[in-house]
């Protein structure tokens, strides 16, 4: 069997075996080091810095050339919910939404806590062919953070399409190892801090899809717009905001300034090394892992191509793990692993070692 070494050179030096990915990525070592150094720079300059919009305009810039995608459509955020609150807040009364059952709350509930709007739920396999002329839009993971499943991405924005609904997709679980193509979909949201190697408070939102020019007809109102969204943000504090951001930036929250100081250096890393390079490497050891399980009598949940395995009836195994310093996680009675660029078959091996009989 051909070994797998882990990527990243000197960046990665865990203590644990860490297979968890799917809940929170790790830190590259010049990220780690990127927010040391702007803490030290906290004591004299306050909690933002000397250059507070510098790292978040990087990190937006390193984020839209990784997905292919114009610079100008990105906007920042803080979390996956407030995004999909906004969307939510775009939509018409009446409008109904089409999920799948079983999908990360972040995206699903803030669309159905919506007054007015009507959220239907259907299995993952039905969704392009649930969508029907009433449909407003189709929202979903372009990869399940509960077992792996990759969606078929392409069917659902042609069903979409077809019927005049707008499409929200959430790559927080994709993207940095998935090679994705999303500029056609209309809302792009990536909470970065789980493949992209990220802190957590690091949130992308991509308005794609054909809209014309940025804050005409087809682009939804900036509900949520202050100081850091206006065209001028330094003169944009008191009263309402008289210029908005030519730019997506009309859609920014105030950033976490440390969070986005560490993302334009772990976009950067994974720029370097190519999602194409970590996503062969990722589904490498995740098919390892998976042909391991089974020739010990186990059945993992059906995920092909996934860098992402769920097997039910290991649950009880994760204590086990978790004191022999391997790191995964228990979702809705699954053992759930993640391989990542820092892995190796040496980490795949020693967790089936600990799962054997």
């Amino acid at each position: 069997m051909q070994r797998h070494t882990a990527l990243g050179g000197d960046e990665f030096a865990p203590e644990t075996v860490y297979l968890n990915s799917a809940s929170s990525g790790l830190l590259p070592a010049r990220s780690a080091a990127a927010v040391r150094a702007a803490l030290e720079e906290s004591f004299s300059h306050g909690t933002m810095g000397r250059d507070y919009f510098g790292p978040a305009v990087r990190a937006r810039g390193a984020f839209a050339r990784l997905m292919g995608v114009p610079e100008e459509r990105v906007a920042l955020g803080s979390s996956v919910a407030v995004q999909s609150a906004f969307v939510a807040a775009s939509l018409p009364p009446g409008a109904e939404v089409l999920v799948t059952e079983g999908d990360f709350s972040s995206l699903v509930n803030p669309l159905a806590a919506r007054t007015g709007c009507t959220v239907r739920a259907v299995p993952w396999e039905a969704l392009a062919d649930a969508v029907r002329p009433e449909t407003a839009l189709v929202a979903v993971s372009a990869v399940h953070a509960l077992d792996g499943r990759i969606a078929d991405l392409d069917a659902v924005r042609e069903a979409a399409r077809a019927h005049g609904a707008r499409t929200y997709l959430d790559v927080t679980q994709a993207a940095g190892w998935l090679p994705l193509r999303i500029a056609d979909f209309d809302y792009v949201v990536c909470g970065a801090f789980k493949w992209l190697l990220c802190p957590r408070g690091t949130t992308f939102m991509v308005f794609g899809g054909e809209r014309g020019d940025i804050g005409g007809p087809g682009w939804p109102v900036p509900v949520h717009a202050g100081w850091a969204a206006g065209e001028v943000p330094e003169g944009s504090n008191y009263g309402p905001v008289d210029r908005l951001a030519a730019t997506a930036r009309r859609y920014d929250e105030p950033h976490a300034h440390y969070s986005y100081v560490a993302a334009e250096h772990s976009l950067g890393l994974l720029a370097e090394i190519g999602v194409a390079t970590v996503h062969a490497h990722n589904v490498a050891l995740a098919d390892q892992y998976r042909a391991g399980l089974v020739a010990a009598g186990h059945t993992p949940r059906t995920a092909p191509g996934s860098a992402i395995v769920s097997t039910p009836g290991l649950a009880d195994a994760e204590p086990r793990l978790a004191a022999a310093g391997v790191r995964v996680s228990v979702r809705a009675g699954l053992l759930r692993a993640a391989f990542h660029l820092y892995n190796s078959s040496d980490d795949v091996a020693r967790a089936l070692a600990l799962l054997a009989p």
